[in-house]
């Protein structure tokens, strides 16, 4: 099984469908920080809605276009990363990465994406990482902007949650830019 340390109390390890229960209690108790960014926040906060988003991820993972990873905190689910678009044939995928307010400010998710880029350049064999994140979520602006990635551009009204139509910012590292040492 994956895991691997991020701090003395937290790690990083694979989050797969026999998780749902877990995953499911984690976003309902962590529901109104995080329906503001992730559309799937709402059904995912149910064991069977968390379940298929779950098994949706292991069946990507089987056809290598994404896994999801949880992160936990003495044994707690807090958050996790995934690779929500993985295009082996053109080198490029895309991060994505949620925690629970308790967890915010601890450096958990700059870890965890550290570990996630490092793999995909160097194991995978990737060219590009993006991540994309509304102009408004100035604290997942930080996080790439901490992984030495570029701000590329903004998508005017390029997703829409709830009704409502949000700017999202467009960041991205090649794997040239990446540190060669770990």
């Amino acid at each position: 099984m994956l895991s691997m340390q991020l701090t003395d109390d937290a790690e990083l390890r694979a989050l797969e469908p026999w998780h749902a229960p877990e995953f499911a209690q984690h976003v309902a108790a962590a529901q109104d920080h995080l329906l503001k960014w992730l559309p799937w926040s709402t059904s995912a906060a149910e064991e069977e809605g968390a379940e298929k988003l779950l098994q949706r991820y292991a069946d990507a993972q089987a056809r290598d276009e994404g896994r999801i990873l949880g992160i936990w905190v003495g044994g707690k689910l807090v958050g996790g990363t995934l690779f929500r678009v993985w295009t082996r044939s053109m080198g490029t995928c895309e991060l994505g990465v949620w925690l629970a307010p308790e967890a915010v400010g601890r450096g958990l998710v700059t870890r965890a994406s550290k570990v996630m880029i490092d793999w995909a350049f160097r194991v995978r064999g990737m060219h590009r990482v993006e991540w994309r994140c509304a102009t408004t979520n100035t604290r997942s602006s930080a996080v790439a902007r901490r992984l030495g990635m570029t701000r590329e551009g903004v998508l005017r009204e390029a997703f829409q949650l709830r009704g409502v139509r949000h700017d999202t910012e467009m960041w991205a590292i090649l794997a040239s830019e990446w540190p060669t040492k770990p």
